[in-house]
């Protein structure tokens, strides 16, 4: 007990520290027990902080607040405009094309993978090739049964899609529009002495302003590199692809592995193992490699650097328990951590004689 007290001491004897404790206590537990029906309107604080950054450089030219919100709302409809009329219209058309050619992939693929124990018969045997084909069977059958499901249930996901076209753009305006007021009401709450929770707020929104800018930035450059790219050289559902590596990058590591399965693949299906193959595999890790090595250091230069593992790690929790939302915050939520353990003030504990 007597442990357990001095940690206390130590750690939990500022009110300041408490208080932020208990606040990131009760946010947690919103979001984890209110984020579906909360979605929508996550998701539209989470647009308002992205284009807060227009609308405070239009002030800095001199514009009052309210023409500022309504150019950089009106220039938000239109990009939302053309991304459900002009994007999402050809993903669809391509997605279709695609699943039309899966059958020709498999016999394809069933083919060269039973000239492997010919070649290769140290390595694989037939009895393996035909154990590998069973699996893939049975995957792809799982797979049609989950898109039959998908199909089955879209006249719901259609009503959903629609609710939050209407909801997600109002919220949307109505934060930049009463941005001080709702923040004024939220501070009324909160106790007039909180040095180190402003500290520490200060600091992770500057974090998150740069993070979530920065990755807005990043997946448009790398997707319109990577369409320009696959339209030059040739390769089929070159856009399809090119927003499958774009919104790749929101997951560090993890996404540019998983997406490059499916260009190479669909690259050998096209071409086989000729040239046109090896230049489009060269210029694809090219991209990554500048990805990497360029971009992100670029977009990213202010953000709180993170060891490789922690950047797993919290992928994977915070992907967990949020999905979608959690991967795409889960660095600046593994800075948020950071930062509160960083400047988490401690009591000496001296001693008794």
């Amino acid at each position: 007990m007597r442990l357990l007290a001095d940690w206390f001491k130590r750690y939990l004897s500022d009110p300041e520290v408490v208080f932020l404790a208990l606040t990131l206590i009760i946010g947690f537990a919103v979001v984890i027990t209110m984020g579906d029906m909360l979605a929508p309107v996550l998701a539209s604080v989470v647009i308002a902080y992205l284009l807060e950054g227009l609308v405070g450089l239009i002030e800095r030219r001199g514009v009052v607040r309210l023409p500022a919100v309504m150019l950089v709302f009106i220039a938000f409809i239109l990009f939302l405009t053309l991304i459900i009329f002009g994007l999402l219209p050809q993903l669809s058309r391509q997605v279709t094309q695609l699943f039309q050619q899966v059958p020709a992939m498999i016999t394809e693929g069933q083919a060269l993978l039973m000239r492997l124990p010919e070649s290769y018969p140290e390595l694989i045997s037939t009895e393996q090739v035909a154990e590998i084909i069973a699996v893939i069977r049975q995957e792809i059958a799982e797979l049609g049964q989950v898109v039959l499901s998908v199909s089955i249930s879209s006249v719901v996901g259609l009503i959903t899609i629609l609710v939050y076209l209407i909801l997600m753009p109002l919220l949307v305006f109505f934060f930049l529009k009463d941005k001080n007021l709702i923040l004024d009401w939220f501070v009324q709450f909160l106790p007039k002495n909180r040095k180190f929770a402003d500290t520490v707020w200060q600091d992770v929104d500057r974090q998150i302003g740069n993070y979530v800018r920065g990755k807005f930035w990043e997946i448009t450059i790398i997707w319109s590199a990577s369409f320009v790219t696959f339209t030059v050289l040739g390769l089929q559902y070159a856009m399809l692809l090119g927003v499958l590596v774009g919104l790749s990058v929101i997951i560090p590591y993890i996404g540019a592995a998983v997406v490059t399965f499916p260009v190479l693949l669909i690259a050998w299906f096209q071409w086989g193992w000729s040239a046109d193959f090896i230049w489009l595999s060269v210029a694809y890790f090219v991209i990554q490699a500048l990805d990497g090595n360029v971009l992100v250091p670029l977009l990213f230069s202010e953000v709180v650097n993170l060891h490789p593992v922690a950047i797993i790690v919290a992928i994977l929790v915070f992907g967990g328990l949020w999905g979608f939302w959690g991967v795409f915050f889960a660095i600046p939520l593994a800075t948020l951590v950071q930062a509160v353990l960083t400047a988490w003030p401690s009591q000496k504990i001296v001693p008794e004689e």
